[in-house]
């Protein structure tokens, strides 16, 4: 078999069955790449030499030889586990998180850990300690965030899938903007257990490929109960891509949330692209109709109170004295947590940080806080009364393509809005999931939401599958 860059998931796991090519060939040849290519795009903080590699990966399994990269907040045992931080800059995991232990039964080897923003808070993977990533389609843009170097990477034909984490848009946004399949499953579907927390009411890890196919092939195995996390629901294993055979549920109403289409802001490219998307489903014999979801305007901003608030609760245990940074020039045990704090964290956690304490000082968290878990509530009533009336939902997963970077150093609450389209998913807790659908008239990817009711991943897989066998927009890939 010759290896291609953008060869899926099932044509490998075929070509290794049949030993048409062994596992240690398919291993070298995205490393080789990785090398080679990733000084163009940044994708990465970590990659793994082969030898190590090869010896962690265990015989057998449905992913046995088909490399990944993961998402530099999920803990890897004895790997660096920075969260793209100063403050983690030299810390090593000492444990694998589930999703880790998983992978690695199923014959996963996973060759490099991917660039993120800082300690997951961002949306275009700018913020990061280490590096900017750049969009591989067009390096003057950025890839998306948090989950940018995990976008980039699959994009860019570095790994045929990896993995990424969403507290509120941050799998979607930049499989969005890198015009890649991105997964955020039903919160508790996926075990947090060793995803270094951002907001834990919200966190989901997710799953990044170029093919919907694919992305189920990955879920099988991550998915499912994990007594280490008291939220994970009581699923047991199952496979994912069984019902995928290119067709859509009989009767299959699809409802387009008008609101979002028409939001501030969209560029018509971008509604284009929907509204043909949803051509293609009524050719293929789903009926349309038109929702309104009038609390979609308040998600950003309950998003952005309850992020806050649960970041500085979990940031609080990076103080310098059980690991990571700490500085060794103070004197006192205050000045060294200031001093600690105050040099570990960059500039936009730290701002998150200091808004998280005051929406819960005293006098403050009934106005803030205690309101925005309000709006959350009704943000998950109104999605429940929805899929009262339909299947899923269909709406954009970004208002126009990749910006450029630096776009928006100056205005902070633009960039904050780019988690518009997508943070109220994670304050319902339904799955939702970003396909490709379209290219700009400057050449960058457009990407819609699939959106269903709690654990529907199975019925988004299907008509995202679907919608694939229909178009050829998940088969483009950029030229590196």
């Amino acid at each position: 078999m010759n290896l291609n860059a953008f060869t899926s998931i099932k044509e490998l796991k075929h070509a290794i069955d049949k030993k048409q090519i062994t596992p240690q060939e398919v291993i070298s040849f995205y490393l080789d790449r990785l090398n080679a290519l990733d000084g163009k795009i940044g994708s990465t903080i970590s990659i793994f030499d082969k030898q190590s590699v090869v010896k962690e990966m265990q015989e057998g399994g449905v992913l046995q030889g088909i490399p990944g990269v993961i998402k530099n907040n999920i803990c890897i045992k004895e790997r660096p586990t920075t969260c793209a931080s100063k403050m983690l800059e030299n810390y090593r995991a000492t444990n694998d998180a589930t999703v880790i232990e998983r992978l690695k039964k199923a014959g996963a080897p996973l060759i490099a850990t991917a660039n993120l923003d800082e300690f997951a808070m961002g949306s275009s993977t700018e913020t990061s300690y280490f590096k900017k990533t750049k969009n591989p389609w067009d390096v003057s843009r950025v890839p998306g965030g948090s989950s940018g170097g995990s976008a980039a990477a699959v994009a860019a034909g570095f790994a045929p899938w990896a993995l990424g984490s969403d507290t509120g848009g941050s799998v979607r946004q930049p499989a969005a903007y890198c015009g890649i399949v991105g997964l955020k499953p039903t919160y508790g579907l996926v075990s947090r257990y060793g995803l270094v927390a951002y907001a834990s009411s919200l966190d989901q890890i997710g799953v990044m490929t170029r093919s919907v196919y694919d992305n189920a092939m990955v879920l099988s195995e991550i998915a499912g109960h994990d007594e280490r996390d008291s939220t994970t629901l009581p699923i047991e294993k199952k496979d994912y891509t069984q019902g995928l055979d290119g067709t859509i549920p009989k009767g299959l109403k699809i409802g387009i949330v008008d609101n979002t289409l028409s939001a501030q802001g969209m560029d018509p490219e971008v509604v284009e692209r929907i509204q043909a998307a949803l051509k293609e489903f009524e050719k293929m014999g789903a009926t349309i109709h038109h929702i309104t979801l009038p609390m979609i305007d308040y998600s950003a901003a309950a998003y952005f109170i309850l992020s806050r608030a649960e970041a500085a609760s979990n940031l609080a245990r990076f103080d310098g004295v059980r690991y990571g940074f700490r500085d060794k020039e103070a004197t006192t045990l205050t000045s060294m947590y200031d001093d600690t704090r105050h040099d570990g964290f960059g500039s936009e956690v730290k701002k998150r940080i200091m808004v998280g304490n005051y929406v819960l000082s005293a006098g403050h968290s009934g106005e803030f806080y205690e309101n925005a878990k309000q709006v959350k509530r009704a943000i998950r009533n109104e999605f429940i009364d929805a899929f009262k009336q339909v299947d899923m939902l269909i709406m954009p997963s970004q208002a126009a393509p990749a910006f450029k970077m630096g776009a928006y150093d100056l205005d902070p609450l633009k960039m904050d809005l780019q988690d518009y389209f997508t943070c109220p998913m994670n304050l319902a807790g339904v799955p939702s999931m970003s396909v490709p659908c379209g290219m700009s008239s400057d050449n960058m990817p457009i990407g819609m939401q699939l959106v269903g009711p709690h654990q529907s991943e199975e019925l988004l897989y299907r008509v995202g599958h679907a919608y694939e066998q229909k178009t050829l927009w998940h088969t483009m890939h950029p030229e590196i």
